[in-house]
């Protein structure tokens, strides 16, 4: 799991600022840096999102320089736009590192299928 985080890290412009990892749970302490993924340019950007996720044909086009119409160049730079957005939303990280997280308990458990955590529940206490 630590390897894990320590990887989305690199991909991400999210730091990690403390962690703790205990049997049946985990807990963050994260810092979400815009300015970073901001400063990026296009082709890191892409990169970046390509080491977690399939490209697109038209990203692909785009960073191998091969030649292409503006609106092929125009809508590669928009989904890149969009890659770079989601490169510091924390929503995307957790998501990235939670089917992580599911996967290996389904490898574990020899199962398929979604898995779920269910929070615990607090009960108030009651005076007698």
């Amino acid at each position: 799991m630590v390897d894990k985080i320590t990887q989305l890290a690199s991909v991400f412009a999210i730091d990690i600022c403390a962690y703790a990892i205990m049997g049946n749970h985990y807990y963050l302490v994260l810092r979400v840096n815009k300015h970073q993924a901001q400063q990026w340019d296009s082709r890191e950007v892409a990169l970046r999102w390509m080491q977690l996720f399939k490209g697109h044909p038209l990203v692909d086009r785009y960073l191998s320089d091969v030649k292409t119409t503006q609106a092929e160049k125009d809508k590669a730079l928009e989904l890149i736009e969009k890659w770079r957005n989601r490169l510091f939303e924390l929503g995307w990280f957790m998501r990235c590192l939670n089917e992580h997280v599911a996967v290996q308990a389904n490898k574990e458990d020899n199962c398929k299928g979604r898995f779920y955590s269910l929070p615990s529940l607090e009960l108030p206490l009651r005076a007698s």
